[in-house]
C-alpha cells in the first residue's frame, strides 16, 4: 500500500486500527512515558495510575468523634439516672427508720405511698403553695426587671454603678439573704421599727398568716435581678436602626415600647418566667432558713415537706413519693416550653419541620 493511500485512511482506533497497520507493513507508534494508551482518542488519564486524590474528610454531622461523649454521659448517669431510678424504687417500699438498715429488704407496697402522699397528707396544699407564691413572685418580678433593664440601657453618667446596685440581690447567696430577711423580720427588727414610726403595728411576720406574704416578698427581691438581666440581654439584641426608624416616624414611647422593643424581649423573657418559675417552686434555703422547720403551714412548700417527711417524720419511702411527684410537677412546664421552642424553631424559614 502507497504512503498516499495509507494517508486517506480514516483513523480508526482499537483492535481494527493494529490489524490495519499489520495488513500495511507498518508500526504502532510506541507510547511515551507517562502518557495515556488513550491519547489518540483525545482522552487524558492522571499519570499516577488514575487514581484520583482521596479528600480528606472533616467533622461532620455522621463521623464526629461520640466516643468524647463518654465520660460525660457516664457523669450523668451515676449522677442523675442511678439516684432517680433510687428513688422511684424507695417510693415503692415501706421504708422507715426500721427497715432503713436493710432498705433492700423492706416491704413492697406498690403504690401505697403515692396513695397516702395524695390523700393522707399535706401534699396537694403544698404543690398550692409553691405554685401559687412562685406564680405571684414572677408577675410581680417581671415588669420590675423590666423597667430597671429600659432605666439603665442608654448611656447615662454612673450606669455602672447603678447596674451593679440592682445586682446586689443575684450574686448574694440564699441563705444569707434569708438570715438578713429574718433579722429584719424579728419583732423588734427594723421592719416594725420602721412602720412603728407611722403608727403601724407590723405584728409576727415569721409566725402566723403574714408568712404567706413574708416569703413572697422576699423571694421578689432575691429574684428580681434576674428577670433584668434577660431583659437587658434582650434590649441589647435591638437593631439601633429599629430605634432611628421609630424615631423617625414620631412614634411615642409606649408605642415604641409596646411594637419595637417587647418584641424583641418574648424569647428572653418567656425563658426567665420559665425558669424562676421551676427555681421558686424547688427553692429550699429560703424558706428553710427564713421559718426554720417545722414551718408555719401557710409556707410548707413541697421542697420543706419532703424535707420534714424524710428527716423529722423517718417516712423515707414516702418521701420519695413525694419527691417523685415534685419531678412531675417541674418537667409539665418544661416539656411545655421546650415544645413551643420546636414549635417556633419549624415555622422559621431555616428551621426543619
Amino acid at each position: 500500500m502507497s504512503t498516499d493511500s495509507f494517508r486517506e485512511m480514516k483513523p480508526v482506533s482499537g483492535p481494527a486500527a493494529r490489524r490495519q497497520l499489520a495488513r500495511s507493513g507498518a508500526t504502532e507508534p510506541a507510547l511515551d512515558a507517562g502518557a495515556s494508551p488513550a491519547a489518540g482518542t483525545g482522552a487524558t488519564q492522571p499519570a499516577d495510575g488514575g487514581r484520583k486524590p482521596v479528600r480528606r474528610k472533616g467533622l461532620s454531622e455522621r463521623n464526629r468523634p461520640l466516643w468524647m461523649l463518654i465520660p460525660g454521659g457516664l457523669l450523668m448517669f451515676v449522677i442523675i439516672v442511678v439516684p432517680l431510678f433510687l428513688g422511684i424504687y424507695m417510693s415503692t417500699l415501706n421504708l422507715d427508720q426500721y427497715s432503713l438498715r436493710k432498705w433492700v429488704s423492706a416491704p413492697f407496697i406498690g403504690v401505697g405511698n403515692f396513695v397516702e402522699a395524695l390523700t393522707d397528707s399535706p401534699l396537694l396544699h403544698s404543690v398550692w403553695l409553691s405554685v401559687s407564691y412562685s406564680l405571684i413572685a414572677m408577675v410581680v418580678t417581671l415588669p420590675l426587671g423590666i423597667a430597671a433593664a429600659v432605666a439603665t440601657q442608654n448611656a447615662f453618667k454612673g450606669r455602672a454603678l447603678v447596674r451593679s446596685i440592682f445586682l446586689i440581690p443575684y450574686v448574694l447567696p440564699s441563705f444569707v439573704v434569708a438570715t438578713v430577711w429574718r433579722t429584719m423580720f424579728q419583732p423588734d427588727g427594723v421592719i416594725n421599727s420602721a412602720l412603728g414610726v407611722f403608727g403601724v403595728d407590723g405584728g409576727l411576720w415569721l409566725n402566723g398568716p403574714q408568712t404567706y406574704w413574708t416569703l413572697i416578698l422576699v423571694q421578689i427581691w432575691a429574684s428580681w435581678p434576674f428577670i433584668y438581666l434577660l431583659a437587658l440581654s434582650g434590649l441589647q439584641a435591638v437593631d439601633h436602626e429599629v430605634h432611628e426608624a421609630s424615631a423617625l416616624d414620631g412614634a411615642l414611647w409606649w408605642n415604641k415600647l409596646r411594637y419595637v422593643v417587647f418584641p424583641y424581649l418574648k424569647g428572653p423573657l418567656s425563658l426567665a418566667f420559665l425558669i424562676g418559675m421551676l427555681h421558686h417552686i424547688n427553692n429550699f434555703t429560703l424558706p428553710f432558713v427564713l421559718f426554720g422547720v417545722p414551718a408555719p403551714s401557710d409556707v410548707e412548700v413541697l421542697p420543706i415537706l419532703t424535707y420534714v417527711t424524710s428527716f423529722q417524720s423517718f417516712r423515707f419511702g414516702l418521701s420519695a413519693a413525694m419527691a417523685f411527684v415534685s419531678l412531675v410537677l417541674i418537667a409539665i412546664p418544661l416539656f411545655i416550653y421546650l415544645r413551643a421552642v420546636k414549635l417556633d424553631d419549624a415555622e422559621t424559614p431555616g428551621g426543619k419541620k
